[in-house]
């Protein structure tokens, strides 16, 4: 995929000489410890608005919240991995983060979390400065793999963080968890400030070209846009699950606490495998066909889901000593599907857009996971009014709308020929 630009291309590292398996490892942890800040709220939502006396309508919003402000860092900050000191760029992002940190679980009031949980989303787009950093270290043969390797750490820091905010609440309380989120990120501080690689001296070009850039590619690169938009519907169905999740088990029946609401978590661990997977059919030519398969397993997932709903008979199946097993294992499955569909997409539309962007992929990650965000805050926003109008069959259909439209994007973008 060939990109035009109305300015001179930065150079990159050269490929295949400088990502060790100890640094992909790193980079995949990085990418986990830093994008768990934006999904720590996510189990705590009940706690937090009866903290500070708020409805979990409101309470709801903050994942909202925390997501446009990743989108916002996505927009204005990730441009500047390339034409800065990406390692640089890195370490100053994750010191004012862990101040952030230690603001949200100081917060007297609800309006001042909010605050500092959009300044956290603004600043964990230090996760997607590494993603391309890490992918402009990577041989040509095999960036598929590398991009899935360190994408597999971001999916376990989505997932892995619902688990441990839902542990550390139960027994610390809800505050605890950001100052141990602040504890994490300054160790990871210490450890990426030794071993991240020099990025070599770019040219610097000014922030309004660079944003203009930004823009250019958007408008001219076809595969660039139809990807970004298979991508924002996969992540909004996925927010449309994690947000409306809390309020469902939370809610009668089933009345969980926040640890075991981030167990839940633990079923969508299917997704890092897919995300390793996916890396691997997108550099052997199969990413069209592959999108399709997840699409359609998105779909799945919520025609699975949807047997949670308490006016669908199949609900109300049990087994001998619990009437909620049928539910649940349906919910269970759901996830577990959902997951793989969501991140195996991630992967192969990553890989695609990468390919051939060698000076530009920090421009290209940011149309593509702004839209991608967008995507991910709306699916959140509906989820609440979803589930404030109709409970989990009005969560589950929207869910289900949304992947019907993605599997008819792929579709579409297949008849235009604009994918690769």
């Amino acid at each position: 995929m060939s990109v035009p630009s109305p300015m001179p291309s930065a150079p990159t590292v050269d490929a295949g000489h400088n990502l060790s398996t100890g640094l992909t490892v790193l980079f995949a942890i990085t990418c986990g410890v830093v994008v768990a800040n934006i999904y720590y709220v996510q189990p705590l939502l009940a706690d937090i608005a009866a903290s500070f006396q708020v409805g979990m309508a409101s309470a709801g919003m903050l994942v909202t919240v925390t997501q446009v402000g990743y989108a916002l860092g996505l927009l204005l900050v990730v441009p500047l991995g390339d034409t800065h000191d990406r390692k640089r760029l890195i370490l100053a992002l994750l010191a004012l983060c862990i101040a952030l940190l230690l603001a949200a679980a100081a917060s007297p009031t609800f309006l001042t979390f909010a605050a500092a949980s959009l300044g956290l989303g603004v600043l964990s787009c230090a996760a997607q400065v590494a993603v391309p950093f890490a992918a402009s270290l990577a041989p040509d043969h095999s960036r598929g793999r590398t991009v899935g390797t360190v994408m597999s750490g971001l999916i376990l820091g989505i997932l892995l963080a619902r688990t441990i905010a839902g542990a550390i609440a139960h027994y610390a309380g809800w505050r605890a968890v950001y100052i141990t989120a602040a504890v994490a990120m300054a160790v990871l501080g210490l450890l990426l400030a030794r071993a991240l690689p020099a990025d070599p001296a770019r040219p610097r070009i000014p922030y309004g070209r660079l944003m203009a850039s930004v823009l250019h590619l958007a408008r001219t690169d076809a595969v660039l846009r139809w990807r970004s938009l298979m991508g924002a519907l996969g992540f909004a169905g996925f927010s449309v699950l994690w947000t409306g999740l809390t309020f469902v088990l939370s809610d009668a029946p089933y009345h969980f606490d926040q640890a075991t609401i981030g167990l839940f978590g633990l079923a969508g661990l299917a997704g890092a495998l897919a995300a390793s997977r996916a890396g691997r059919l997108a550099d052997g030519g199969h990413a069209h066909r592959a999108t399709g398969l997840f699409a359609a397993a998105c779909l799945g997932a919520w025609l699975l889901m949807a047997l949670l709903a308490p006016v669908v008979p199949w609900a109300s199946l049990s087994l001998p000593g619990s009437g909620l097993v049928g539910p649940l294992v349906a919910l269970t499955a759901g996830i577990l599907l959902l997951d793989v569909g969501v991140q195996g997409l991630q992967i192969t539309n990553q890989s695609i857009i990468y390919a051939g962007n060698h000076g530009a992929r920090g421009r290209v990650t940011t149309v593509y996971l702004t839209t991608y965000f967008v995507g991910g805050a709306c699916g959140s926003a509906v989820a609440s009014l979803a589930w404030d109008h109709g409970g989990w069959l009005a969560v589950s259909g929207t869910g289900g709308a949304i992947a019907l439209a993605l599997l008819g994007c792929w579709l579409l973008a297949h008849a235009r020929r604009q994918d690769s």
